[in-house]
């Protein structure tokens, strides 16, 4: 598999006490270690086991995975911003692989 790509999106403009929505994607095949391939050998676990999502270093967001999640997992979330500043996220894989994007907003 190609390294997992991480996708955000935020909007880039926001009025000082408004909410948010924030989208993230990243591609990643989320194999559970449950399937076997075709010599009946189990595939490993290799998914992503946890995502945050700070904003200027402040926790928004986290949660653990769990191999019954999707491939491609996709979060949506809202967030209220007082201020410009930038979002930070971060997903941990099983092999200990960080993955990382950030996206900044501007408050008027």
């Amino acid at each position: 598999m190609a390294t997992p790509k991480p996708r955000v999106k935020v909007p880039k403009t926001a009025s000082a006490g408004e909410i948010v929505t924030v989208k993230t994607l990243i591609s990643h095949e989320m194999e559970s270690g449950q399937r076997k391939d075709q010599n009946g050998n189990a595939i490993p676990r290799k998914i992503i086991n946890k995502f945050t999502c700070t904003f200027e270093g402040e926790p928004v967001f986290s949660c653990d995975i769990d191999p019954a999640i999707a491939a491609n997992p996709y979060f949506e979330f809202a967030a209220k911003v007082e201020k410009s500043g930038t979002f930070a996220f971060e997903w941990v894989d099983d092999d200990g692989s960080v993955y990382t994007a950030d996206a900044k907003i501007e408050v008027n």
